[in-house]
């Protein structure tokens, strides 16, 4: 890891930034495995990854400009399902985005992790846990975006000037914050009644499998009380999803 140095954003919150690292998630995932203490509200940015990963081991973009993070939530008694704190990083990363997207463009999103413009990935998230604590990390496409041969990708870029990385990564510290704090506070309810407001529209289809499977086809019902996908099948039957990769389809 190359040194970088520590700040504290407009709001307090200490956000740590360094040049280059493996992966920001697995920098945190070996702090907190050595008991270094990581307390919440503290990030970790960088500005390179040589081992960037997404969901499934994917190998995570690296691109110059784009906003490369993670932070850590600590487990107490009460709080919702971990899993939900997807659906919490995706409000904010959203709350952000669309401030920086200009009409008639609309920043969606898509369960259980993504952030899309249109059909055209944006954003991705990736939660992973040590102990009881969840360690989150976020990647957003601010300055380019990388070339998928099975998705449409986009950056900020395509609407002008790219953000900058810093102040984008103190609007989304205290957009984040603000959203745990309500997961814990109000229960996961009006979580997934802002999350679904902010999703593609009820009706959008979809595809679900693994790569390589032949996927479920079916259309967007929303979210169960636990946070769950519903899709709605041809047949006018439903299936509730807790797990897998959900694809706009075309």
């Amino acid at each position: 890891m190359v040194c970088g140095c520590h700040r504290l954003s407009a709001a307090g919150r200490l956000i740590e930034r360094i040049s280059l690292v493996g992966s920001t998630n697995a920098a945190l995932l070996a702090r907190l495995a050595a008991a270094e203490p990581v307390p919440e509200g503290h990030w970790l940015v960088t500005d390179r990854q040589s081992e960037g990963r997404g969901r499934r081991g994917r190998e995570w973009f690296d691109g110059l400009g784009n906003f490369m993070g993670s932070t850590v939530v600590h487990v107490r008694a009460g709080d919702p399902p971990i899993a939900t704190l997807a659906l919490v990083a995706g409000l904010a990363v959203h709350e952000v985005v669309s401030a920086m997207v200009p009409p008639p463009n609309l920043a969606l999103l898509k369960w259980p992790n993504d952030v899309l413009i249109g059909s055209a990935k944006l954003s991705g998230i990736l939660l992973e846990r040590q102990g009881d604590a969840v360690v989150i990390g976020i990647g957003v496409n601010l300055a380019a975006a990388p070339d998928l041969p099975d998705r449409p990708t986009i950056a900020l870029t395509a609407f002008g000037p790219a953000p900058d990385r810093d102040h984008f990564a103190d609007c989304l510290a205290a957009a984040f914050a603000r959203d745990l704090d309500r997961w814990r506070t109000y229960g996961l309810a009006p979580i997934i009644a802002r999350w679904c407001a902010a999703a593609h529209p009820a009706g959008t289809p979809l595809a679900v499998g693994e790569p390589g499977e032949p996927p479920l086809h079916g259309t967007f019902a929303g979210l169960d009380d636990e946070g769950a996908l519903i899709l709605a099948l041809p047949d006018g039957t439903t299936r509730t999803i807790h797990a897998g990769e959900v694809r706009v389809a075309h």
